[in-house]
């Protein structure tokens, strides 16, 4: 049997992922992964080709603006959301796609999440106990009730709560003792990998460290990798050991934490560090913003792709815009994402500008572009008609009606051609 078809009919984990050059285990491998929803000209492709390694004990921080496709990931590896194209491994086991009941059980069990909002992910018509218990009940992670008593009892303990909790209900706790509930959860299933989707943002500033804390101890003592998805890069840089920059769908930067702050390559990686916020109110006021603007790309003859420029530096661009990043690497010039202006009115001219380009780059769909059924059966009627509106929409950008318009000439093309090969077999049944 050879080696790819014994991979494909795996139905159990190893116990170990694959090394790679430098030692490190390699527990989630993404491999040119594309993520669609919708289907024909209604398909929106939310993820691109991505590609990146999550290595064992690690914390590897996807960030990005929102809409960008890190949530979509981060479904998709807990096989929520199905891949389209590419295909994720799990110490080096395919878990996309179709797979075997037993493998799908272990999945589940290895790979946990904790959500973003702590009140919408916990049942309110259940205890406390009943929620941590869930997955030891589904997987018998006990070998009698006084063992599940004990582990639940430790687990929420752990997690800076009381054993008399465990018989309230959710909307008796504050956000922040909700996402304990939420991170006791995941964590008394033992997972190896943990799938944190924005963890605090949804939490008050004031007790956004003990979250984070909690998680690193939990890092610590039991060896958990984890998938921190975020958009605030203030935090980011000090609980990551590597950082994956998510553009509308595509992965533009991955480096270490420290390498990806002193040598943002990317100008949207740029972007993002200019908007973290200085501590500093008066320094805050003169900050200018770096604006990503991605007309500064031409794309149209020299296609993109994540390319290693050494240090573990990866970056999205063409051959032109790789060579340019290598030499600014390699030469170590320091890039400043953060300007502070002499004056306000510069400042305001910045704002200004920033506001320009997200207009201009925002689809904005236009007003009239509603996809009314009457086009639909207008361009059905007359189907010449249709093609020609449907051009003439095509061009303007209103693209619901030119998929109305298009929908309706198609079928009635469709039927008068019909139409006309009845027609034509009558004449030749009347020859005979």
């Amino acid at each position: 049997m050879s080696a790819n078809n014994k991979k494909k009919r795996t139905s159990h984990l190893p116990e170990h992922g694959p090394i790679d050059e430098q030692g490190r285990e390699i527990l989630l491998s993404l491999k040119n992964v594309d993520i669609t929803f919708g289907k024909g000209d209604n398909a929106v492709r939310a993820v691109k080709n991505a590609s990146f390694d999550i290595y064992k004990g690690e914390t590897f921080s996807l960030v990005g603006e929102s809409g960008s496709g890190k949530t979509t990931i981060g479904r998709a590896v807990i096989r929520v959301n199905p891949c389209a194209a590419g295909e994720i491994r799990y110490k080096d086991v395919k878990i996309s796609g179709k797979v075997s009941r037993a493998l799908d059980r272990e999945v589940i069990r290895n790979i946990q999440m904790i959500f973003q909002d702590p009140a919408a992910s916990l049942n309110e018509r259940a205890t406390v106990d009943y929620i941590v218990s869930e997955g030891l009940y589904n997987f018998h992670l006990f070998e009698n009730e006084e063992d599940r008593v004990r582990k639940v009892e430790k687990m929420i303990e752990e997690v800076g709560l009381l054993p008399e909790h465990l018989t309230r209900y959710p909307h008796e706790f504050s956000g922040g003792q909700r996402q304990r509930i939420g991170i006791a959860r995941a964590m008394v299933m033992e997972p190896e990998l943990v799938v944190a989707d924005e963890p605090i943002s949804a939490l008050d500033v004031s007790i956004r460290a003990q979250v984070l804390n909690l998680l690193k101890k939990f890092q610590k003592e039991r060896q958990i990798t984890y998938l921190f998805i975020a958009h605030d890069l203030s935090i980011v840089r000090f609980i990551s050991d590597r950082i994956g920059v998510i553009y509308k769908g595509n992965m533009v930067e991955i480096a270490e934490a420290e390498e990806l702050f002193n040598y943002p390559l990317h100008p949207y990686t740029r972007s993002l560090i200019s908007a973290i916020p200085i501590p500093d109110p008066k320094l805050e006021k003169k900050k200018v913003l770096f604006t990503y603007d991605p007309s500064v790309h031409d794309y149209s003859e020299d296609a993109p792709e994540l390319v290693d420029i050494g240090h573990n530096h990866f970056v999205f661009g063409n051959k032109k815009e790789i060579e340019e990043y290598k030499t600014i690497r390699e030469n170590e010039q320091v890039i400043k994402s953060i300007t502070i202006a002499d004056s306000i009115e510069e400042v305001e001219e910045s704002i200004v500008e920033a506001a320009t380009v997200r207009t201009e780059f925002e689809e904005i769909p236009p007003i009239h572009d509603t996809g009314n059924k009457l086009y639909t059966l207008g361009s059905f009627l007359f189907p010449v008609f249709g093609a020609i509106g449907a051009s003439i929409f095509k061009h303007f950008k209103h693209f619901k009606n030119y998929r109305a318009c298009k929908k309706g000439a198609l079928a009635g093309f469709a039927t008068l051609g019909a139409i006309a090969a009845l027609f034509a077999l009558l004449i030749i049944l009347a020859i005979i």
